[in-house]
């Protein structure tokens, strides 16, 4: 009788982790002891297939459906305080014609970073309070997705010119101005706080 209750209990916990990762998408271990689940039983649900392992210490559902947005969810969940910004914030915005095979991701100063090896990424580090400044959050694959703004990238992408190319900006500059996804006054506000006001006025000045 003990026996049977344990399997029921345990059966009980598989269907509990399998809705769990339904509305979450991609989750981690760590996130399933909040069931009471013990990390090592998501072995027995991967070999049953019931989860799908897709990457370093995260995995989904096995009738998980991927958004093409997948890899950003996935490099989000495996880096702490990973925030989506530059190349891959642009991509999110279907801002500019940019499709970066790395993750772009910003990290507070002082984080430590993932070793996971996929999806790649590329962090970025950022101090305050640039780093908390224009961060949305987005309803993606059962997960709130960390993404800055248009007008915070479209600055970010100044400040950082050097790495993405000052071309990438005067694009997501001219495109976002174009299609009205943000108002020039908050582009300005944000170079004013990245200081890169300087810089990019003859742009935004030129543009409007």
């Amino acid at each position: 009788m003990f026996i049977m209750l344990d399997v029921f209990r345990m059966k009980s916990k598989s269907e509990q982790a399998v809705e769990w990762a339904k509305e979450r998408g991609v989750i981690r271990p760590k996130e399933l002891a909040e069931l009471g689940i013990h990390p090592t039983y998501i072995q027995h649900l991967v070999s049953t297939g019931e989860f799908r392992k897709v990457g370093r210490g995260l995995y989904v559902a096995a009738t998980h459906e991927p958004t093409e947005a997948h890899t950003l969810v996935q490099a989000v969940k495996s880096q702490t305080g990973g925030v989506i910004c530059l190349l891959s914030a642009l991509m999110f915005h279907q801002l500019g014609t940019q499709a970066p095979y790395n993750v772009w991701l910003a990290v507070p100063y002082g984080t430590r970073h993932s070793t996971a090896d996929y999806p790649p990424r590329r962090i970025i580090v950022m101090r305050e309070p640039a780093y908390e400044a224009g961060i949305e959050y987005h309803d993606v694959e059962g997960m709130k997705l960390p993404v800055y703004s248009v007008a915070k990238t479209v600055a970010d992408c100044f400040k950082f010119r050097n790495k993405v190319g000052l071309d990438v900006a005067l694009e997501a500059l001219r495109e976002a101005l174009r299609d009205r996804r943000c108002h020039r006054s908050e582009i300005h506000a944000f170079a004013k706080l990245l200081r890169v006001e300087k810089v990019i006025m003859p742009y935004l000045e030129a543009l409007t």
